[in-house]
């Protein structure tokens, strides 16, 4: 009855991890043979990993992924794709998030690029760090759609504080001559501080032309490939294989 009452407490202080390993310590032997010291730590052991387990999962739900199942050990290294596994799994380290730089990944439709993109995403939270997923296009409408409502200082203030931001499908869909100085200011906000990911069948070299107004064109350009890590994905279509 006291362990009882002990699990009971243990649970009201909100310790749900350390319960229950007690719970499955008082079932083994094995481990109840242990010292009071390697036990203790098992206990802290299991409470550390149920609260980094309980935050990675607030922090995808909060992203929005589009393949939030995503992961750096799935990725498919076939010869076709042209990966260098090298570079994944240096990118794999956060270090260009720490440091505020971008990944920007290129390639033709269905090779891949917005699963790798949420697998480096999730990547980042396993370090604690936020992410949110947005369609350029969906996101530069809810811009404009802010704009009107009053919301847009605050939608402003939410994407500049992201650690990691994808931006999916870059230049699939032409953009507003309205929304290119809204993107300069997102893609400002961001510059140096925090870094973007962004996905795109377009060719780097062709986004100036993309964006259309030149002025505006140099501006964001700048500040998203000055400091990157550039990606282009080879090989057909995964979709297609996959039928």
């Amino acid at each position: 009855m006291i362990i009882q009452a002990t699990e009971d407490k243990i649970r009201g202080l909100r310790l749900p991890g350390m319960a229950q390993a007690l719970r499955r310590q008082r079932e083994s032997p094995s481990i109840q043979e242990l010292s009071f010291e390697d036990r203790l730590a098992m206990l802290v052991d299991a409470e550390y990993v149920e609260r980094d387990t309980r935050k990675l999962n607030r922090l995808i739900k909060a992203a929005k992924l589009k393949y939030p199942n995503a992961s750096i050990e799935a990725i498919d290294f076939r010869a076709s794709r042209q990966l260098d596994r090298s570079k994944l799994d240096s990118l794999a380290l956060c270090d260009w998030v720490t440091t505020s730089q971008n990944l920007i990944l290129t390639g033709p439709s269905g090779t891949g690029k917005t699963w790798l993109a949420c697998a480096f995403g999730v990547q980042a939270m396993r370090s604690g760090l936020t992410v949110q997923y947005h369609r350029v296009s969906n996101l530069l409408d809810e811009l404009d759609l802010s704009r009107s409502d009053g919301r847009l200082l605050r939608l402003r203030s939410q994407l500049k504080r992201i650690d990691v931001l994808v931006l999916d499908d870059w230049g699939l869909v032409p953009i507003r001559a309205g929304s290119r100085q809204e993107l300069l200011q997102l893609i400002e906000d961001r510059c140096d501080t925090r870094s973007t990911i962004i996905t795109a069948q377009l060719p780097t070299d062709k986004w100036h032309s993309y964006i259309g107004e030149p002025t505006i064109a140099d501006a964001i350009l700048d500040r998203l490939l000055h400091a990157s890590h550039r990606m282009e994905l080879k090989g057909d279509s995964l979709r297609k294989k996959a039928v």
